[in-house]
């Protein structure tokens, strides 16, 4: 993607060496990093994300076994503080964390391959540890609440004991949630518990309350996983260039040279939240925040009360907060971008700038698109500008600019319209049949249960973004599509699928959501032989809830397109319409089995005539 080359070069020299610029510079001023760090989060503060980095690298462990380990660390912090002159105060933070890891006694035993990540150098090591982070582990229990009757109690005995194992819970279960994110929810249980305390019925208080936690807590996860896996795969540049389009059209009002200074500063703290480096990551969002909070005026006034908040609570408050209104003013881009018979002179002589500052312009007047379109949108205006500026009439080539990118507005804007009208029309249920059939044939390759769970995922999509303002579906929509196709992409890395999905997930970042849009069905694909006990039903088909009913039969859909990919949607409709219609009278039978081993023969018969 040529064009965010193209863009990062204005910040491509501060960037790549902002991080190590920004240690130099902490070096030179500070002796000792984990020094700094302590006096800047202070003690309680420092050693709850200390916890949450250990937790996050060590998932298997108790929390009093990482108590030791934080006890450790803070112990140097505080030595370094009073004298920062001492020689192991002069390692970096990370370091410091990785080597008290590292000296964990029976490591290999409840770690197995990780223990080797400690013969690596850093930042090999780092990468390594990283590498072993399991997601949503199944051996990791969710928070389990003390009882209603003694929770109280508890909080009020030692509140910072009862939030500690509350961060080290969630944090063991979320090993890529930022710090700040963690520290942030934890907030939100104890203001949670300082409300239903006083309540006659805590546990029902509490049980509402911690519904909505649960929720917001996987939601952040999943978003700051993906955050990172971005960064991983597609590398500073392309993330960079996705931020500033997203600070862009939330802080319209800001000139230009803040919002790139803004996006420099993101991407550093980013990097050190994706690294694990909790306590940087904790600390330098706090400053940037703090920054941001210091320019107001110039930035957003969205953002007042969450700046009013402690420094634990701003971050993620500034980050939900919603977007500035764009300034009334804002004249149109035609007449710079399109219409000015001198577009190539100022594209040739400041490409880089020219370019980004259209990126810039465009998002901070278009709210509403997704941040995958308007780079589709940069990438096609500059491969037009590339082709038109050679020719001997560039403004007669580049006249018709609008309506080229009008194109790229048109093709998502039908994709939102066609699945909400879908969606509004028939319900959720019909939706997700449909999504099945589509990806199914798509990718038949893929595990039954998981393309279940992919439908189930984009049919939550569709219920959350179609409910939205016209004006906020399509940021909402492609936003959490783009979600949920990283991570077929990612399964796609270790577990092949076909070469369709494989030329989609080596596409560019912007092209992804298009190009699994128009994939067509697969056909190279050899179906299985047919299993006969797909048509195999009993009684325990009528007794079984109503929820698992449905999956029954949303798994013998896709079931069925996996031995007929080519079957039409009518053809589908059709089956699957004898099946219910099979469920409904046999249920209601004496006889359930007799039944069933009737009405099935002509389901059978029309998959094979079919």
């Amino acid at each position: 993607m040529k064009w965010v080359t193209l863009i990062s070069f204005i910040f491509l020299f501060s960037s790549a060496t902002s991080r190590n610029l920004q240690r130099f510079a902490r070096d030179a001023e500070h002796k000792s990093e984990i020094a700094h760090r302590y006096n800047d989060l202070k003690e309680e503060t420092f050693k709850a994300v200390a916890m949450i980095t250990f937790a996050q690298y060590l998932q298997r462990c108790s929390y009093e076994g990482l108590s030791k380990l934080v006890k450790d660390v803070v112990d140097l912090a505080q030595k370094c503080v009073a004298n920062e002159d001492a020689p192991e105060c002069s390692k970096p933070l990370p370091s410091i964390i990785l080597d008290e890891i590292c000296q964990v006694e029976k490591l290999r035993d409840s770690y197995g391959a990780m223990a080797d990540c400690c013969s690596k150098a850093d930042p090999e090591r780092n990468e390594c540890f990283l590498s072993f982070k399991v997601s949503q582990p199944d051996f990791v229990q969710p928070y389990q609440r003390p009882a209603s009757d003694v929770i109280c109690q508890e909080y009020q005995d030692n509140r910072v004991s009862f939030l500690g194992h509350f961060i080290y819970s969630v944090a063991r279960r979320h090993p890529f949630l930022y710090a700040p994110a963690i520290l942030s929810f934890a907030v939100d249980f104890e203001h949670a518990l300082q409300s239903c305390c006083k309540e006659s019925d805590v546990g029902a208080c509490l049980d509402t309350k911690e519904i909505v936690m649960r929720e917001k807590a996987k939601g952040v996860s999943v978003k700051q996983q993906y955050f990172c896996g971005i960064l991983k795969q597609f590398g500073d540049r392309v993330f960079q260039a996705r931020q500033l389009i997203y600070l862009s059209q939330k802080y319209p009002k800001a000139p230009f040279s803040e919002v790139s200074k803004f996006v420099h500063d993101s991407i550093g703290v980013h990097k050190e939240c994706c690294e694990g480096d909790m306590v940087e990551c904790m600390d330098d969002m706090a400053r940037m925040m703090s920054n941001l909070c210091s320019q107001q005026d110039v930035f957003s006034g969205k953002i007042k009360d969450c700046c009013e908040k402690p420094i634990v609570e701003r971050s993620q408050c500034i980050m939900e907060a919603e977007f500035d209104e764009k300034p009334a003013d804002l004249p149109s881009l035609v007449e710079k971008y399109i219409e000015d018979k001198e577009v190539c002179k100022s594209f040739e002589a400041g490409h880089d700038a020219f370019m980004a500052e259209f990126v810039y312009e465009y998002s901070r007047r278009h709210p509403e698109f997704s941040i995958q379109l308007i780079m589709r949108i940069a990438k096609g205006y500059e491969s037009l500008l590339e082709k038109c500026c050679k020719t001997d009439n560039p403004a007669e080539c580049y006249a018709n600019a609008q309506e080229q990118l009008n194109q790229h507005i048109k093709e998502t804007q039908d994709v939102v319209k066609t699945n909400c009208d879908l969606l509004h029309d028939h319900g959720e249920a019909d939706f997700l049949k449909s999504i099945l059939i589509r990806y199914t044939k798509k990718m038949p390759q893929v595990p039954t249960d998981l393309l279940l769970e992919t439908g189930k995922k984009m049919t939550t999509i569709g219920t959350k973004c179609c409910q939205l303002p016209e004006d906020r579906r399509m940021a909402c929509s492609e936003g959490y599509l783009s979600i949920v196709i990283h991570d077929t992409c990612r399964k796609q890395e270790t577990t092949p699928i076909n070469d369709n999905v494989s030329q989609c997930c080596s596409s560019s970042y912007a092209n992804r959501r298009p190009c699994f849009t128009a994939m067509g069905v697969d056909t190279k694909y050899v179906p299985p032989p047919f299993n006969p006990d797909m048509f195999s039903f009993d009684e325990k088909l009528c007794s079984a809830p109503a929820e698992e009913r449905e999956v029954g039969q949303m798994k013998l859909l896709i079931n069925l397109i996996k031995r007929k990919p080519q079957m039409t949607e009518e053809q589908i409709k059709t089956i699957a319409d004898g099946f219910t219609a099979m469920v409904d009278k046999c249920c209601k039978q004496s006889d359930i089995n007799t039944c069933f081993g009737e009405e099935v023969f002509p389901i059978r018969a029309n998959f094979w005539i079919r």
